[in-house]
């Protein structure tokens, strides 16, 4: 089968458009012929490497997938060859104690799918059986792999993590990414009063308010931080959702009100930064972290998105054998919504 792949980790150089094995599938497992399958920046991220990481090499890259059922494990009741499926793309157990009590995207063999082992950026995909979701037949392949892993994300950091409440104002930093264009939609979803996105340019703030954003702020051409304490009259917001890092932190910081929360789940701008520790403790504000989501969350958005409450942004649908153009695009930041690859 064709795949998107790296036989080493580094730059956008070592990734290739080869032939490789289709993978054979264990008694718990299906096979899975992928119809779409969406990119996320930790595709880039995984191509690059970090230390602790090591893979199976070639590594099939791709986090976000949605097919037909091609082949049944034997141990497996429930599923068809032929069903249309979307593809929870996080491993784990199921028998540890995070697994038991429901927080299985804290599992202690926790993989995800394209991070950890190979993805879906190829024509088929051994996936486990407790990992799917079957389709309606009016759900695309296309919005379920783009919804995938940001909106279970999302999901998981502003509902189950952040306990976001109807009435809190909510500030969204950045407007053109997957797992921010979600935090929107389900933010206005959950009854926010008043959604704040600052974004680097006005065709992404357009979009941003399409999908429900009240006020949004030109970071290019305003002080974001000044605008949102004369908007909330010096008080600050209820929950910032700060997934670039270095480069925005201190000012989230000083956007929330006392009492308020801070949420991230990544840093594109970097991991590794400094902040006022005062600004912490001195507001009792609430630093929370996040990754990805339980299969009951997954559930639970999915849900959302096939019965058109939730509608994932699509920027690209391009063939597999142009998704080194794709990653192009993302790697620049060139990108509004999810880029999605068809094998």
């Amino acid at each position: 089968m064709k795949a998107l792949v790296f036989h080493e980790h580094g730059t956008l150089e070592q990734v290739t458009y080869e032939d490789v094995p289709t993978p054979e599938i264990d008694a718990d497992e299906v096979l899975v012929e992928i119809k779409a399958a969406a990119l996320n920046r930790l595709d880039l991220w995984v191509l690059a490497g970090w230390p602790g990481l090591r893979l199976k090499m070639p590594h099939i890259m791709g986090s976000d997938g949605a097919g037909v059922i091609a082949e049944v494990g034997a141990n497996v009741d429930g599923f068809a060859v032929g069903d249309h499926v979307a593809i929870n793309p996080t491993k784990s157990c199921g028998s540890c104690e995070f697994c038991l009590s429901g927080w299985d995207n804290m599992c202690q063999t926790f993989a995800i799918m394209g991070e950890h082992v190979d993805g879906f950026f190829a024509e088929y995909a051994a996936v486990p059986a407790r990992n799917l979701l079957k389709m309606p037949d009016n759900a695309s392949f296309e919005a379920a792999a783009a919804a995938s892993l940001v909106y279970v994300t999302a999901w998981h950091s502003l509902i189950k993590r952040g306990g976001l409440q109807a009435g809190e104002s909510v500030l969204i930093i950045g407007a053109g990414g997957g797992v921010n264009t979600a935090a929107i939609q389900i933010a206005k979803f959950a009854g926010a009063s008043t959604v704040y996105v600052v974004g680097s340019s006005e065709e992404k703030l357009a979009r941003a308010r399409k999908l429900g954003a009240d006020v949004t702020i030109n970071r290019n051409e305003e002080n974001w931080g000044k605008v949102i304490y004369k908007a909330t009259n010096r008080q600050g917001v209820d929950m910032v959702v700060d997934n670039v890092g270095a480069a925005t932190f201190t000012g989230s910081l000083r956007a929330l009100k006392k009492g308020g929360r801070l949420l991230t789940v990544g840093n594109t701008s970097g991991p590794t930064f400094e902040f006022d520790n005062r600004l912490l403790f001195v507001k009792h504000i609430s630093l929370i972290g996040s990754s990805m989501g339980t299969i009951q969350d997954y559930s639970e958005v999915m849900a959302l998105v096939f019965n058109g409450r939730l509608q994932p942004i699509i920027d690209t649908v391009a063939p597999l054998s142009e998704g080194l153009t794709a990653m192009k695009r993302l790697q620049d930041g060139d990108v509004t919504g999810k880029l999605v690859l068809q094998p």
